[in-house]
């Protein structure tokens, strides 16, 4: 069996891990059913997958918190733009949570319109098809 034998450095076993997250939601999001694209670049634009069931798309957001629980406070990193929802994932634990883009500075992952889900394909889909997002 192969095994990596040189150094990731840092930062790019970060970049790595962040990917990850982004992979598994486009995973999901393809099993259920939706077109899915990636920007080549979304610096400025704050989308990291753009989806479509055919007449309408959807700008979603990919973050990772280090959040021990869900009182944790998430930051608004997206003013200004077009996203319409944010998936978080906690980094150090099993769940997540499906919000729709916010315009306060700030919000508690626990917020009402906030779906947790567990860091699995059935959770997530059924959070993500609860939430509601200002199209």
């Amino acid at each position: 069996m192969p095994r990596r034998l040189t150094q990731t450095q840092k930062g790019t076993h970060q970049a790595l891990k962040n990917s990850s997250f982004e992979s598994m939601v486009v995973s999901w999001l393809m099993q259920d059913g939706w077109q899915v694209f990636l920007p080549i670049l979304d610096h400025g634009h704050q989308t990291d997958i753009l989806i479509s069931d055919g007449p309408n798309y959807y700008r979603i957001q990919v973050k990772t918190v280090a959040a021990t629980d869900h009182n944790h406070d998430v930051h608004n990193q997206w003013k200004e733009s077009n996203v319409d929802c944010v998936v978080y994932f906690a980094r150090n634990s099993n769940w997540g949570c499906v919000a729709p883009a916010f315009s306060e500075n700030k919000r508690s992952i626990n917020h009402p319109e906030h779906k947790i889900f567990e860091q699995n394909r059935k959770s997530f889909l059924k959070a993500f098809h609860l939430m509601e997002v200002n199209s």
